[in-house]
C-alpha cells in the first residue's frame, strides 16, 4: 500500500470517528431532559368524532389539583408517569400517554371509555363499559346502549348482561327491535320490544334466567316473522319463551 493510499485511508478513518463523536454528542444532548420550561400543553383525544365525555378545562383542572400542570416548568423535573396516571384518573378516560416535543411543547394522546349498557337500579344510575367496569352516568353520555331497570346487581350487570349487550351490538334484527330489559330476579328477566312498523303479538317478552337468549329468541324472531294477523289481533300482554320449542301468549 503507497503512502498516498495510507494517507486516503487515514483521512477517511478520521472522518468516520468525527462523525460518530458529534452523533454522540448530539444524541446525548437530545436523550438529556432539557432544563427549557415547558412551552404548551396539547390535548389530543383520538375518539372525539364518536364522543366527547370531558372537556379539555377538565383536564387542565385535574393537573393543577395535583399540582402536576407543566407549562412553564422545566422540562428535567416534570414526571411523564405521574402525569399519565393522574390523567387516567378522570372517570371518563380510558388511555392516556404523555410525552415531550423537541419544542417543549407536552402532548398527552387518550381515548375515553366506551359505554356498552346502562343500568337503572333501585338505588343507583350508572353505564358498564366495555372493559366490563363500572362507569360513571354524566350527562355528556349520550351513547345509544341497551337500558336495563330492575334490581339489577353490579356482578350481574358486568357480566350476564353485558355479555347479552356485547351479543345484541352484532345482532341488527334485535338491536332495532329491544327497547330495554327488566330484572326482577336473576330467573325473571323481561325484555321489551320497541315497535319497527311491524304489528307486535306484544311488547312484554318472559325471558326466564337470562341464559340460553340466542335459542330463545331465534325463537321468538321465527314466531313474529310467521305469527298470523288473526294471531297478532289476539292482543296477548305478555308472551313466554322461556320453554324449549314454545312460544306461550298470556292475555
Amino acid at each position: 500500500m503507497t503512502a498516498t493510499t495510507r494517507n486516503i485511508w487515514r483521512g477517511i478513518g478520521i472522518g468516520i470517528m468525527a462523525s460518530m463523536l458529534i452523533a454522540a454528542v448530539w444524541w446525548g444532548v437530545k436523550m438529556t431532559p432539557s432544563t427549557s420550561p415547558c412551552s404548551s400543553l396539547q390535548f389530543i383525544i383520538e375518539d372525539k368524532a364518536e364522543r366527547m365525555y370531558l372537556s379539555e378545562s377538565e383536564l387542565v383542572q385535574l393537573l393543577r389539583s395535583e399540582d402536576l400542570y407543566p407549562v412553564g416548568r422545566a422540562q428535567n423535573i416534570l414526571s411523564l408517569q405521574r402525569i399519565e396516571n393522574t390523567i387516567r384518573q378522570h372517570p371518563m378516560v380510558r388511555t392516556a400517554e404523555c410525552y415531550l416535543t423537541p419544542r417543549q411543547e407536552m402532548k398527552i394522546t387518550l381515548t375515553q371509555r366506551e359505554p356498552l349498557l346502562r343500568v337503572q337500579a333501585p338505588l343507583d344510575t350508572y353505564f358498564i363499559d366495555t372493559d366490563r367496569r363500572m362507569m360513571q352516568a354524566r350527562v355528556a353520555v349520550k351513547d345509544s346502549v341497551l337500558r336495563v331497570t330492575g334490581n339489577v346487581g353490579p356482578q350481574m350487570a358486568a357480566t350476564q348482561l353485558a355479555d347479552f349487550a356485547e351479543w345484541l351490538e352484532d345482532e341488527p334484527y334485535w338491536r332495532a327491535r329491544i327497547h330495554h330489559m327488566n330484572v326482577q330476579s336473576p330467573q325473571k328477566v323481561y325484555i321489551y320490544l320497541k315497535s319497527t312498523g311491524e304489528k307486535l303479538v306484544s311488547q312484554r317478552v318472559l325471558l326466564g334466567p337470562i341464559r340460553g337468549y340466542e335459542q330463545k329468541l331465534s325463537k321468538l324472531r321465527t314466531f313474529l316473522e310467521n305469527s298470523s294477523e288473526a294471531t297478532n289481533e289476539k292482543n296477548y300482554t305478555e308472551l313466554d319463551i322461556r320453554f324449549k320449542n314454545q312460544v306461550i301468549g298470556r292475555k
